[in-house]
């Protein structure tokens, strides 16, 4: 016990005053729930500065691809484009069991209905969309980025796109505002792989070095930890963001989505959501999708 305690005071000691630890992840509620303790004082940073940064979806995969953020919360069907930079963390992934993503329309049609005509997408490195041409070829993506909030939804309106592909929130909240599900990803893939979906995962900068990458995983596993913990302080505290959309300041439905979301499998990444990541990887690349030679490497 003692000689882990000077190990970690050792470690403290080396990092305190160094350059901040800079974090990147998305302006969604269960991101916000997994580093919530890491600006709320509810886990020690072990002498650590951090630095936060939101964003959307396609713009944290590109901050990865420029590999200038320590951790980094992206896409899994994104990692392939970033391996050379940055390990897996072993936590902090949503995982979807039997739902996903889903694609919406304005009115009752089919998947195949849509060959040839516009999809909302929240960006062409995500996962959602590396799933979603794995079931329907010849689909037209129009990036629609997930904020503002509504936007995608306005672009259905409009007649801008003929289908939305949602994810985070709005997957919750289409069918109140009149929409009508085309597919929904999550169960297309359980069908076609007997595996859960892993929609996103933390990464983290190999520059880092080993030593640092193993403290590192350490904390975000305890902000994590704490956040399961707290979790009703958090949903209060995450309704109280400004997101521009109401409804995503209504507790009931942060509480279902973080259900979903915010989970045991982010607390650690279960042996069948790591083998999935592999068969993701696996048959996009076999679609010609992804390169075949992309290598999985996980941190501490």
């Amino acid at each position: 016990m003692q000689v882990n305690q000077s190990r970690g005071d050792e470690q403290q000691a080396r990092y305190t005053g160094t350059m901040p630890i800079s974090l990147a992840y998305s302006v969604d509620a269960d991101d916000a729930f997994m580093f919530y303790a890491l600006h709320a004082g509810g886990v020690s940073t072990r002498g650590l500065e951090f630095t936060h940064r939101r964003g959307d979806t396609s713009e944290l995969n590109a901050l990865a691809q420029a590999g200038e953020i320590d951790v980094v919360a992206i896409s899994a069907g994104a990692y392939p484009a970033v391996s050379d930079k940055y390990l897996i963390l072993p936590h902090g992934a949503s995982v979807g069991r039997g739902f996903g993503p889903v694609l919406v329309a304005r009115q009752p049609m089919t998947l195949a209905d849509l060959a040839g005509r516009r999809i909302g997408i929240p960006g062409l490195s995500t996962t959602a969309w590396l799933v979603l041409r794995q079931m329907q070829t010849g689909l037209v993506p129009v990036v629609v980025p997930i904020a503002p909030f509504g936007r995608i939804f306005e672009c259905l309106d409009a007649g801008a796109i003929d289908a939305a592909l949602l994810i985070h929130e709005g997957r919750l909240i289409y069918q109140g505002r009149g929409y009508v599900r085309v597919a929904e990803i999550g169960e297309w893939w359980q069908v076609e792989t007997g595996l859960p979906l892993p929609l996103g995962v933390n990464v983290i900068r190999r520059g880092l070095g080993s030593e640092r990458i193993a403290l590192l995983s350490a904390i975000l596993r305890e902000a994590i930890d704490y956040a399961l913990d707290h979790r009703d302080e958090i949903i209060h505290a995450l309704a109280a963001e400004q997101r521009g959309e109401a409804a995503l300041a209504e507790t009931a439905l942060l509480d279902r989505y973080l259900a979903m979301y915010a989970n045991e499998d982010t607390r650690a990444m279960a042996p069948d959501a790591r083998r999935a990541i592999e068969v993701l990887f696996d048959r996009a690349a076999k679609a010609g999708l992804l390169p075949a030679d992309c290598r999985v490497e996980w941190a501490p």
